[in-house]
């Protein structure tokens, strides 16, 4: 199982960045647990200065934008 968290303040960017993760990984078939991370210091803990921002298994893999559903499926 892989753990994804989405970093940033809610926004839609962040919440749709958390429903393609959901969508690749269901379509891939990979077991994921989506965790939205709202608290700036955790995000800060991660140096991400820009939302959203991306981490799978707790590496910092995307940050300032939405990513791609292409980037999305690279990383799981």
């Amino acid at each position: 199982m892989k753990i994804i968290k989405v970093l940033g303040s809610g926004c839609k960017k962040c919440l749709e960045t958390a429903e393609l993760a959901q969508a690749v990984a269901d379509e891939k078939g990979v077991i994921v647990k989506i965790e939205k991370v709202t608290d700036m210091a955790q995000i800060m803990a991660y140096e991400v200065m820009s939302t959203p921002a991306v981490v799978v298994d707790e590496k910092v893999v995307h940050k300032g934008s939405k990513p791609t559903k292409a980037q999305m499926a690279m990383w799981l």
